[in-house]
């Protein structure tokens, strides 16, 4: 756990109590900060604190802390800052002139000496770090991973000189950094989300480019030039950014930097010495797709900038496991492969996940996201039957009819028993949902966890008629 002294004997508001802000009260208590806290979940006692810090806190409501006195507040990512509108703590902070700052930066401010690799894109930010952190670690290289990924930032070990973080950041917590300077950026790609927390599409571009703020000479910005937007801000950073730039890309092949073309990965990039020699990624089961190609040029980048040898990243990739929920191999059953892509909360991300498979019976659903699934018609070949849950099912089921079969399920169980009921050797169960899970799970983790238990459930069930 991370210490936080810069505030000892000063007062400091946290507001938001899910894991991040849990640890920054963690954080700021341990180093001798007066918290005061505050979840709008606590009104009605829909919230239980499991951090021993609590008990060290003030808890009321933001407009009965001393705001004269506050040094800074701590906001939670989901706290809305701008849009649709700023939250009321947002407000009473602005009238105060008190510093809104969230967890990442008070990681910065406490561990100065350590490097620190920020990567962000609309999908694929959590493979592509836990990835980097698989290779690094794989490479004896002392690192910490964490951020939107799952493990909040100030929960990470203290690292000093040498030790290096690599922290998934949202555009949400890029819109809360202050001083924050990664050593090597990452921006993978840009496809329209989150427009609702960040106004439009102009807003939602300027949050993702924060990541590459304050870099200097020193540093790297990797971008992937796969997308319009991606290729936009590259060009609008030739000449005045001062970071060393390499591009990454699964689409093309490019002159200068780092490409994978039908599943070879290939470093042309001049300001990375002793560039290696092709290296297959088609091989490698968690790295399946032009995605995770993307994914894999853009982590081998980054460990190439912080000084591992070409050969110890491929080594390390190739025992690479995957995410969980990303495209992740529960179980072969009678030949039928069940794939798990919960993560897959919009189209593009689903897209990903349709792209390498043929002869896929598809579980889509859930709580629907601005554009649907229209965007996805040119994989309808590669599906065989679709089964429809949650709330988006009539939407979805009227953007699929005539085009494919479907089945209107309504909930997971029933989707997936009744694919596999149709799915033969050679076929794919695949979950990507295209959309959020809150209309029926806790989030698309608990969604994913469900749907491999009931995958378990099928594969003892054959277990036992086999016998």
């Amino acid at each position: 756990m991370i210490t936080v002294t810069e505030y000892k004997n000063q007062k400091v508001g946290v507001f938001g109590l899910g894991k991040a802000g849990e640890a920054a009260v963690a954080a700021l208590v341990a180093g001798g900060a007066e918290v005061f806290a505050w979840d709008d979940r606590m009104a009605d006692n829909g919230l239980k604190m499991t951090s021993k810090f609590m008990s060290s806190v003030i808890c009321h409501p933001s407009s009965e802390w001393p705001w004269h006195e506050l040094k800074a507040v701590v906001l939670s990512p989901g706290v809305p800052l701008t849009h649709p509108k700023p939250h009321a703590v947002v407000e009473l902070a602005k009238q105060h002139n008190v510093p809104i700052i969230g967890e990442v930066e008070l990681l910065f401010r406490a561990q100065p000496d350590a490097t620190y690799i920020g990567i962000t894109g609309t999908n694929g930010k959590s493979t592509t770090t836990t990835l980097i952190g698989h290779i690094l670690q794989e490479s004896g290289v002392t690192c910490e991973v964490g951020g939107n990924l799952g493990t909040p930032a100030l929960a990470l070990k203290q690292l000093s000189k040498g030790g290096v973080y690599v922290i998934e950041m949202s555009s949400y917590q890029l819109d809360l950094l202050k001083t924050v300077r990664f050593n090597v950026a990452v921006l993978l790609n840009i496809t329209p989300d989150h427009l609702d927390r960040h106004g439009d599409m102009a807003g939602y571009i300027a949050a993702k480019k924060h990541i590459f703020e304050r870099q200097t000479a020193a540093d790297t910005a990797v971008v992937a030039v796969d997308d319009e937007y991606t290729r936009g801000i590259m060009q609008e950073a030739l000449g005045i950014r001062e970071a060393k730039i390499i591009e990454v890309s699964a689409q093309h092949v490019l002159k200068e930097g780092v490409y994978a073309k039908d599943g070879i990965l290939y470093d042309k990039s001049t300001l990375m010495p002793n560039a290696s020699s092709p290296m297959p990624l088609t091989a490698i089961a968690s790295l399946t797709g032009k995605h995770n190609w993307q994914n894999a040029a853009a982590a081998y980048a980054v460990c190439r900038a912080v000084g591992v040898v070409p050969e110890k990243i491929y080594a390390a990739m190739q025992s690479f496991a995957g995410l969980r929920h990303r495209l992740q191999l529960v179980a072969t059953i009678n030949g039928v492969r069940f794939i798990n892509d919960s993560k897959a909360t919009n189209a593009d991300a689903t897209q990903n996940a349709l792209a390498p498979y043929k002869s896929i019976y598809w579980i889509a659903g859930g709580k629907p996201k601005a554009g649907g699934i229209s965007s996805l018609g040119e994989y309808f070949s590669n599906i065989a039957h679709a089964f429809l849950i949650g709330e988006a099912s009539d939407e979805f089921s009227q953007t699929l009819e005539g085009k494919l079969p479907y089945t209107l399920c309504g909930t997971l169980d029933v989707a997936v028993k009744k694919a596999a009921e149709m799915a033969k050797d050679g076929e794919v169960v695949l979950l990507s949902p295209a959309c959020a899970s809150f209309d029926q799970f806790k989030s698309f983790e608990h969604r994913g966890d469900v749907f491999c238990e009931l995958v378990e459930s099928l594969k003892k069930e054959q277990i036992r008629h086999a016998s």
